[in-house]
């Protein structure tokens, strides 16, 4: 498939960046809760798509919740009590980078849960989400599908740049020799929680500059907001400090100034 143009894909992100503002402002001045959730095979894209989003939002009124491995306490709770804290209060947007779906996903292929929770998430879950739904909150759930080949490209150019080898942990890793299990998992999930009232929508993430234009326009298009921008600010002339006198510069301690626009030239002879 043809990847779209750079400067197009820059200038349709930046627009529908614009309107994300617009949407989080329209969800405070309403007191909508919003959550909306991100899952995917490892490396599908997820956290490209949730970069763009929160780019320029307000982090008072939008977050990111990606809870690590649970501690010991917190597996003897309710499965869905370590979620709870994290859902929005009014006029807020959460974006789960991963969330209760783990147990349908690498708690199951990983066998890190029980055949008897496993089961009982699935029977659960739906009704867990109607009655966040019921609460009030607007749920949204994608799933980024990514093909084999695609994933295991990521995976080496991970490998490969220093700066995104933090990414490929061991779980990543052993989950490339899991490909079909991770899909019946999907499948299964897919199968129970693929409800009226709260759908899954699939994002081809193959490649991630249009899985991030789909995703974020299909967001936009989902949650009806009116556009809510105030009028321009014109800021006043500034007033003067009277009669108070500064202590001097030369009391402060300043960064050592490295990287001016001397940097990188080379000195002459």
């Amino acid at each position: 498939m043809k990847k779209i143009d750079n400067k197009i894909y820059e200038a349709e992100l930046h627009r529908l960046q614009e309107e994300l503002i617009k949407l989080q402002e329209w969800v405070k001045h309403t007191g909508m809760k919003v959550v909306v959730i991100f899952e995917g095979r490892d490396a599908a894209g997820k956290g490209g798509v949730i970069k763009r989003i929160t780019e320029y939002l307000n982090p008072r009124g939008c977050r990111v919740v990606a809870l690590g491995t649970p501690t010991e306490r917190e597996k003897t709770q309710w499965y869905f009590q370590r979620y709870v804290p994290h859902l929005p209060a009014a006029g807020e947007i959460v974006l789960f980078d991963r969330s209760w779906y783990n147990r349908a996903g690498v708690e199951r292929v990983m066998g890190f849960c029980t055949d008897e929770e496993y089961w009982e998430f699935m029977r659960t879950c739906p009704e867990f989400e109607r009655m966040l739904i019921r609460s009030g909150i607007v749920l949204i759930k994608y799933w980024f599908s990514v093909s084999d080949e695609e994933q295991e490209r990521r995976f080496q150019s991970r490998l490969k740049e220093t700066k995104k080898r933090w990414k490929l942990s061991p779980m990543d890793l052993e989950s490339r020799d899991k490909w079909m299990e991770y899909s019946r998992a999907k499948d299964e999930m897919f199968a129970h929680t693929d409800t009226k009232q709260s759908p899954w929508y699939v994002v081809d993430s193959d490649i991630k500059k249009h899985a991030r234009l789909n995703c974020i326009r299909h967001l936009l298009d989902t949650i009806p907001y009116e556009d809510l921008t105030p009028e321009p600010i014109k800021l006043s002339k500034r007033k003067s400090g009277g009669s108070y006198v500064r202590p001097p510069i030369t009391d402060q301690s300043f960064v050592p100034q490295i990287y001016d626009h001397k940097f990188g030239k080379k000195k002459s002879d």
